[in-house]
This record gives C-alpha cells, structure tokens and sequence, in this order.
C-alpha cells in the first residue's frame, strides 16, 4: 500500500475517469490533495480542473519511484458537498502502440529487450486531508467509494496520438449535480499488484503552457491515396495551419458537424514539396501520429484538448470525413518544465538573437520533467547533454531542481551486480555493477552494441552525467549536497569504468564524436578524456566532502590515465606537438575535438600546451567551421574562445551554409536541429546548442571562480558586428549584468554586480 492509500482502478488500459462526492462538515482552517495517477492524470474539484500543471506526474521508472503530486485545495472546497475527480491516462505506464510508436530501425538488430508495461491496468491513488478550524482533522482516501467511468479519451499514445469520441462524453462529470449511478464502482488494485515504486513528492518544475500559439490557415491540399507505409496517411483534401514555431504543445480546439463525422489532424515539423505535412524523418521512420476527434453531437460547438500526452511540431494537416465539419480556435499550447528564466541576451546584430531564441525554444521543448532528445521521434531520456549542455541551458534557465530530478532518475538506473538483459540469442547478460544508462529512465533498453556503431546503452560521455552533471550543478548553485548525494553513484560509476578500459588503457566502446559530419569519432581519445575528466571531477568532489583517502585515489587514477594518454596520443610533427586520432593506424589524423578535450581537461604537459593549441587552430582555419559533433562541440567552443579565437567562433555561427547555427535561421527553422544539415532527421534538438555558454562567458565574459558565483571575473569581448548588447544572469546571490557599447569604434562595457558577488 502506498502512503496516499490503495490504488483503485477500472480494470482497463485505456483512459477512465473517476469521481466522488466528499462533505466538508465545518469550516476550513486548510485542505491539501496528495495524487497519483499513472501513467498522467488530471483532477478536478466541483467542475474545475486543479492547478496549472499539465501531464502529472513526471516520468520515472515506475518500478523503482513513483511520483506524487500535492495541491492545495482549500479555496476550492466549499462547505457541503464537494466532488473530486480525476482523469487518468497511459502515458509510459503502460504504453499504446496505435498510430506511431518508437521502434528501432531496420539497420540495427532486433531489440530482445523491448518495452514492457508497468502495470496490468491504469490506476489512481490519493489523499485529501481537511483540517477544520476547530482543530479536527479528516482524511480521505481513493477506495470502492469512488465511481468509474470510460474516458472520452478512448486512446492515448505517449507519442502524441489520441483518439476522443465525443458522444461518450458526459457533461458535468465533475459536479455535484451529476448522476453517477450508471457509473460502475472502482475496484481497489490487488497489494500483489500495485505499483512497485517508492513514492516520492514531485519536486521539478511542474509542466506548464508557457505560450499559446494560433494556428494560421496556410492552404488545402489534396495529396494521393496512401499506396505504402512510406506515404503520408492520406486520401483527402488536407487544410494546412501553421502555428509559427516548432513546440512540444497540446493542441486545443473547437470542432462541429454531424454525429459520428470525424475530424484528422497530423502535426509535424515541416512541409513536403507539395507544401503538405511531412511526417518522415528523412527516410529514417513516418511518424504517422494523429489526433482524431470524433463528434458527439449535432451541430454543437465540442471542445478537444489533449490530455494524456502531447504533439510535436510546427504544422498540422486537418482532414475532415464530412466537408461540412467546421473547426475554430486551433491553437498550439507550449509547453515546458523550463519555464523559469536564469538569463537573458539581446544585442543589436538580430542574427545572435536569432539563434538565442532557437536554442531556448529547443530547450524548452525537450525539458518535460526528463531531458529528452527530441519531442518526435523517440522521446527519450538521454544523458549526455545533462552535462554538455548544462552551463548553457543552466544560463538561460533555473536547472537547479531539475538536475537534481534527472540525477535521480540516473541513480534509479544505476545497475546493481546480478542486473541482466537478453542478448540476441535469448541468453541472459549481465549489464555490470555501476553502469550508469545513456537513458534514465530506460523505457526501452537497447543494451546490445550496433555492429560496426558501438554501445548506445553504455557510452561514458552519456553515464558522465552521473559525475559531471552534478558537478555542473554544483558550481552554478553552490549547494554541495548534490555532490553528497550522488557521490556513490559517481564513484561506482568510475570502478565501472576502469574495467572497460582495452588493452592500450582506453575506453573506447561508445559513440566517439557522436554526430561529427566528418564521420571522425576518435573514440579512444574523446572517451578516454571523459575518464580523465571523471577522475578529476570525483577528487574534486572528494575533497569537498572530507573524503580525503578518496581524494588521493582519484587523483593517482587521473594521473596514470593522464600519462597514458600522453605516452600513446602525444606525438611530435615537425617538432611540434599535437595529438593524434588514435583510430587512424599508421597516419597521423588530427581532429578538432581530439586537440580540444585534452586542452579543455587540463590533460596537456606545459610545455606541449602552445604547440597543441597551435595545432588546435589550424583544424578550425583548414575546415573554416565547427566539424563536430555534439560531445567534442562545447569543448571546441570553449577552448577557442580561451585562447584568444573569439572572431573564429563569432565566424563559424554565421556562416550561411552548414555547418553553422545561423544556417539552421537561414532554413526558416525555429528550433535546433539533430545534424549539422538541411532538413535534419529531427528539427528540434537541443544537444548542439552549446553555443549559449559562449554568449555569457565568450561574450559577456561572465566566469565563475567560486561555486555560486560567489566570486567572479568578467571579461567581455565585443564581436565586430555587434555595437551594443546586455546580458543578465541570475546567480544564487543576485543578479549579474553585462552591458556593452561600441563608442568611436571602441568597446565600452559596463558591469552592474549584487553587494554579495565578489569580482576579481
């Protein structure tokens, strides 16, 4: 039994709603709802929907923890009779595969891990405690006293498909007024089968609508029958609405016509040459997601909003099986987790806020209480840009609670000794004690490596986030507790490691430079720097923890991986010094990723640094752009704009042609895209935006020396395009402004700082 009580449901996978009528016996001093409902829920109380949150509670391995969510109702209870009520939904709990759903592609191996359902039906649990002015105090809890009912959300898809019949739909469910005896009793879930998971209060961020966007008529269309399963489902005239930005929405709108008629609508991204939505990801799969709407009543305006799930896209094609159905009000409700801001920049060259405005829109999409990689085709939780993003998505929003969420979901993956998956053949396989999951939570583990591509499940860049995610978060909000609590995780992470490392002392069975244009991964060098970085990190955190004996072990470890790496990658050309792709045998390949982790990392001898640094240059002026992928990017980025490359960086955004930010603003695209190229798989990726980090301490120059920001030095630069900008940032101690000026050709900077920061 959970601490709400039991777990009632209606024995269905499919959405129910259910209700009950409560008395408040006397006045009400306070009154606060503690609910679960997986996998998304909605409540009400007297007709009234509570709270602003959407798609409760945030995703979690269920097996492991669950969420709770807590109102406070008191302004909505009156004196009397009162009714709560509930929606309840699949999402992830126990997924439906109508319309699309995620599925690996035909180039891998068939996953034998795929994904299971949580539960065997859909359930609700909950506790509303009434404290009356008197000092007394009730308790109710979800029991056989509430009634059911099937929901007119007949199909949810975690994906963003769901199907609502209107003409199941009963009006005033939620109010005192409604007669529910048709309405069947709930069943309480067997202790056998209730949910496995430790409840714990939802602490993130709720999800909210943060902007609502009109959907603007563009066209009709009228595209061919669907003959194969790489055509978009069509067959009928298709009016096109745009919204004007690329979102994770609910959509809502208003619709009419006869009984029965049924009303399509397919979102995407983009439109195809025939100016039609275009749900397939570049070849790769056809997102056939859709939203269908089926009328209840007869000429009668009926409001639809998605509940259980959301979509995803800019675009939506509306079909209708009777022309004569009308629509009105159609809108695209944004939504996020990271609608609290931390940061701003604006300047006067529109391109830099161009491309500000892109990356925060793709970070606001793909922060839904997880991370996810992007809102179409997978929705998943990967780690990696936990920590190679952090410091640009922590500038320009407050990730202080929301790290602290994706940290736990990475230590309730973490694998314990005796963890085992299948392997192709049906065998079990042991995952190994302290891995750390490129996604957590893992809904749909690929643990077998891609012949020929490496791990997706175990890639050290991904797992580091367990150990320099929450370093990141440390130095931003200067709480140590976080180092605290993921301190064993990390630490076993690393003893994992270390026994992945082959024969020449590397790691090396990851994705490399996962999403270098060039195809130049070097895993060796760019996974065996994450093990570095790691050992730094841990002895870092060590040390301000009082773990002194472990302090000194990480640094022995980062000492011996140091002197490795520089025995076997450290090479002399010319009687210069620069490292070598380890992949390349017998040629030396240099890589601008492979020059500058170990610049970034500290990995370098003194006396190579001015030689590696010149080698560093010259991979940035041969390619003249960025040629990398998303894990050496924030590296590049970084250590150019250190060593005095501030133009080249300020070059390379603008350039009008891949690969380049400005490039994607050129394509009319309003959020980031997967790949460094038109028409990317995904439009709306968030893992390349490392770009942001620059803007506060390449631009504005804001750099931390103390965690918090407590103390700071501030060291602006001006691009030559730019003549006045102003940058905020939202420190635990104040806020911090930079503002600049070009006067007679000359840069002028001002820097408005709280009493409580100290600059250098």
């Amino acid at each position: 039994m959970s601490i709400l009580g039991r777990f009632i449901t209606n024995n269905s996978c499919s959405p129910f709603l259910a209700r009950r009528i409560i008395e408040v016996k006397k006045p009400l001093e306070r009154a606060t709802v503690k609910v679960c409902g997986l996998g998304q829920f909605v409540l009400h109380i007297n007709g009234k929907k509570v709270g602003d949150h959407e798609l409760d509670p945030g995703w979690t391995d269920y097996h492991k923890v669950i969420e709770y969510v807590t109102f406070d109702v008191t302004d909505m209870l009156l004196e009397g009779k009162n009714v709560l009520g509930a929606e309840v939904g699949n999402g992830w709990y126990i997924k439906n595969d109508e319309h699309y759903t995620f599925s690996f592609p035909e180039f891998m191996p068939k996953n034998p891990n795929p994904y299971r359902p949580f539960g065997k039906s859909l359930v609700l649990a909950c506790n509303l405690s009434l404290h009356y002015t008197d000092g007394t105090q009730e308790e109710i809890c979800a029991d056989e006293n509430f009634k059911v009912a099937k929901h007119p959300i007949v199909q949810s898809n975690v994906y963003g498909s769901e199907t609502a019949d209107f003409s199941l739909l009963e009006r005033g469910w939620n109010t005192v007024a409604f007669n529910d005896c048709h309405w069947e009793c709930a069943a309480l879930v067997p202790l056998d089968e209730e949910p496995e998971g430790q409840m714990i209060e939802q602490f993130q961020p709720p999800i909210k609508v943060i902007k609502s966007y009109e959907g603007k008529y563009l066209h009709t269309v009228f595209s061919k029958e669907k003959s194969t399963e790489k055509e978009q489902p069509s067959g009928q005239c298709r009016e096109i609405y745009d919204f004007g930005q690329n979102m994770s929405g609910i959509l809502s709108l208003s619709v009419k016509g006869k009984k029965g008629d049924e009303i399509r609508i397919y979102p995407a991204e983009k439109l195809n040459e025939e100016k039609d939505v275009d749900q397939m990801m570049k070849g790769w799969c056809l997102l056939n997601t859709v939203v269908t709407i089926r009328i209840g009543e007869d000429d009668v305006w009926e409001d639809y909003r998605q509940k259980f799930t959301y979509f995803a896209g800019r675009y939506v094609a509306v079909e209708k099986t009777n022309a004569a159905s009308e629509i009105k009000d159609l809108t695209g409700n944004a939504i996020t987790s990271a609608w609290k801001k931390s940061g701003t920049f604006v300047c006067d060259d529109k391109r830099y806020n161009q491309i500000y405005e892109m990356i925060e829109k793709t970070v606001e999409a793909n922060m839904l209480s997880v991370h996810t990689d992007c809102p179409t085709i997978e929705r998943f939780a990967w780690q990696e840009p936990n920590h190679l993003m952090a410091p640009s998505i922590m500038f320009m929003k407050d990730g202080e609670k929301l790290w602290k969420k994706f940290l736990l979901d990475m230590r309730t993956a973490q694998h314990k000794k005796g963890d085992s998956f299948f392997d192709y053949d049906g065998n079990r396989i042991e995952a190994g004690d302290g891995l750390v999951p490129s996604q957590a939570p893992c809904y749909i583990p690929n643990v077998i490596p891609v012949p020929g591509m490496g791990s997706f499940y175990d890639i050290i860049p991904w797992g580091s986030s367990a150990i320099l995610g929450a370093r990141w978060h440390y130095w931003f909000y200067g709480d140590s507790s976080v180092l605290e609590e993921n301190y064993e995780m990390g630490m076993r992470y690393f003893q994992y490691l270390k026994t992945k490392r082959t024969v020449e002392g590397f790691i090396s069975h990851g994705l490399g430079d996962w999403g270098n244009p060039d195809n130049e991964l070097a895993r060796e060098n760019i996974e065996t720097a994450f093990l570095y970085a790691d050992a730094k990190a841990l002895a870092e955190a060590a040390g301000i923890l009082g773990r002194e004996n472990d302090k000194e072990g990480f640094l022995k470890d980062a000492r011996e991986i140091q002197k490795n790496y520089n025995e076997k990658l450290l090479v002399k050309v010319d009687g210069k010094f620069l490292y070598k792709s380890f992949e390349h045998k017998g040629e030396i390949i240099k890589t601008q990723a492979a020059e500058a982790l170990p610049l970034y990392f500290g990995l370098v001898p003194k006396e190579a640094e001015a030689d590696v640094v010149d080698a560093f240059r010259e991979t940035l002026e041969e390619k003249n752009c960025f040629s990398s992928g998303e894990v050496g990017l924030p590296y590049i980025i970084q250590t150019a704009s250190k060593y005095g490359m501030n133009e080249l960086i300020a070059d390379y955004i603008m350039r009008e042609e891949h690969p380049s930010y400005y490039a994607f603003v050129k394509d009319g695209m309003t959020t980031l895209g997967e790949y460094w190229e038109k028409n990317p798989r995904s439009h709306c990726h968030d893992m390349m935006g490392h770009i942001i980090e620059w803007y506060f301490t390449g631009i504005a120059g804001i750099e931390p020396l103390e965690p918090g920001f407590r103390k700071i030095r501030i060291h602006p630069w001006m691009p030559k395009s730019v003549n006045t900008f102003t940058c905020s940032y939202d420190t635990p101690h104040g806020t911090i402004v930079v503002r600049g000026e070009r006067i007679n050709q000359i840069p002028k900077f001002e820097i408005t700082l709280p009493d409580m920061i100290e600059m250098i």
